[in-house]
């Protein structure tokens, strides 16, 4: 099992979990050569869109305090942990300087949009969502945001809550304090519905 895994390149794993690789989906199709790698890390259009609907909403409520992060920010946990962020939203203050390495502050919002993870070879594939969100929550972050655009639901967790919501998209859900988005809404506003 070591060799098979020195065989597979650093370029195709997603996230890492004390030490274990989580692979991009669709790196065995890359070994074999039928996909490119900028078909496993690319995003579609729709997730594209929605990434950059919001991250404009974002911006234009929150104002100059805050960074906006996106394209997959790595999340540093520790030496042998971190994981991939769609977008984060993190006060300026905390961020010392901008430079290459991961983010090893915890944001104050993460805004997860499906996933590029490889779910195939994980033993239990809702687990993923739970245990990135868990692990998400401990390292800090207020709040997470998942937005599954094939079932069309949002999953809210947020710090010091036990509760986590299941929302349909079509409700208004409030993903910053006092701003509410309403993602078929949204659709609907640029004619994608």
């Amino acid at each position: 099992m070591n060799s098979a895994l020195q065989k597979i390149p650093d370029s195709l794993v997603y996230e890492m979990v004390n030490g274990k690789p989580i692979y991009y989906r669709g790196y065995k199709e890359y070994l074999n050569g039928t996909k490119q790698l900028e078909q496993l890390i690319g995003s579609s259009k729709f997730q594209s869109f929605l990434a950059a609907e919001l991250i404009f909403l974002f911006k234009s409520f929150l104002g100059k305090d805050y960074y906006l992060f996106s394209n997959e920010l790595g999340l540093q946990f520790s030496k042998n942990s971190w994981r991939a962020a769609d977008i984060a939203i993190i006060k300026k203050s905390k961020v010392k300087r901008l430079d290459s390495k991961y983010l090893s502050v915890p944001p104050e919002y993460v805004i997860e949009i499906d996933t590029k993870a490889d779910l195939g070879e994980i033993s239990n594939p809702l687990g993923y969502y739970q245990e990135k969100t868990q692990e998400l929550l401990k390292f800090g972050v207020n709040k997470i945001i998942w937005i599954f655009t094939d079932t069309e639901k949002i999953m809210i967790a947020q710090k010091g809550s036990k509760k986590w919501e299941i929302l349909d998209w079509d409700q208004e859900i409030e993903f910053l304090e006092g701003l509410k988005v309403n993602i078929h809404q949204l659709l609907v506003d640029n004619g994608l519905r």
